[in-house]
C-alpha cells in the first residue's frame, strides 16, 4: 500500500504547474511575451536578454532629419515581431541579476535574439556584463540601423539621468537643439496646428499649457501624431 500511495502522489505532483514548466536546469523554454526590448517572460520569469542592453519604453530618440522617435517603443515591438506570436523562445541562463530576473541567451528557431537585436541596431552591446555582441553592434552601426540612424542616449545614461531625479527634458531639449527647431510657448496651440510628435512633446516639456495636450496624463502628447 506504501508504494502504490507513493506512485499515485507522484503521478499527482506531475500534473502540477512546476513539472509542465519545461524548465530543465538552467534552461527555459515557452512561448514568450515580450516586456521591453531586451526583456521577455516565459511561465512567468523576466528574463533579461544577456550581453545587450536596448532604449527603455519611455526612451526617444534622434531620426536622420532631426526628428524625434519612440525607439524604446519601436524596440520592444521588433522584438515582438521577431518572435511571433506561437514560437518557441529557448532560454540558456548566464546569471541572476540584482533584481532577480533570470539573465539569459535566448533563441527562436536558429536566431540568437540578443545577436538580433544588436545587429538590426534596436539594441546596443551592453560591454559592462558581455563583449560577445560587438561585431553586431558594430554592423548596425555601420548600416546605420534602427536607432543608430541619428542620435541617442545610451540606454544606461537615460536610466542614470532619470534616476538622478531629472525628467526627460533635458534629454529632450538637446534632441530639439539638434533638429534646429526654434518653437515658442506663444501663440498656444493645439494638436491640430502641430506638425510633429517632436513639436508637440516640446510644449509639453516647455510651456505652462503643455499638459492640455496629454488628456490621459500618460506622458504622451496628440497622441494621434504621437
Amino acid at each position: 500500500m506504501n508504494s502504490a500511495l507513493t506512485a499515485v502522489t507522484l503521478v499527482l505532483a506531475c500534473t502540477l504547474p512546476a513539472c509542465s514548466s519545461e524548465t530543465t536546469g538552467d534552461d527555459l523554454q515557452g512561448v514568450a511575451s515580450v516586456i521591453d526590448g531586451d526583456t521577455i517572460e516565459i511561465h512567468g520569469a523576466r528574463i533579461r536578454l544577456n550581453g545587450i542592453d536596448a532604449p527603455e519604453s519611455g526612451q526617444l530618440c534622434q531620426d536622420a532629419r532631426g526628428t524625434a522617435w519612440r525607439c524604446g517603443q519601436q524596440a520592444a515591438l521588433a522584438l515582438s515581431d521577431r518572435i511571433g506570436r506561437r514560437q518557441v523562445v529557448s532560454c540558456q541562463q548566464t546569471d541572476t541579476d540584482r533584481y532577480g530576473r533570470v539573465v539569459a541567451d535566448c533563441i527562436v528557431g536558429r536566431e540568437n535574439l540578443n545577436r538580433w537585436m544588436v545587429r538590426e541596431g534596436w539594441a546596443v552591446a551592453y560591454r559592462q556584463y558581455s563583449t560577445a555582441y560587438i561585431p553586431a553592434e558594430d554592423h548596425a552601426r555601420t548600416g546605420q540601423r534602427g536607432i543608430w540612424q541619428g542620435r541617442f542616449d545610451m540606454p544606461w545614461d537615460w536610466r542614470a539621468e532619470r534616476r538622478s531625479g531629472q525628467n526627460a527634458a533635458p534629454t529632450m531639449s538637446r534632441l530639439y537643439e539638434l533638429a534646429g527647431q526654434n518653437w515658442s510657448c506663444s501663440p498656444r496651440r493645439t494638436c491640430s496646428q502641430i506638425g510633429s510628435c517632436a513639436e508637440a512633446r516640446w510644449y509639453l516639456q516647455n510651456c505652462p499649457w503643455g499638459g492640455k495636450l496629454d488628456r490621459d496624463n500618460d506622458g504622451i502628447p496628440c497622441e494621434s501624431i504621437c
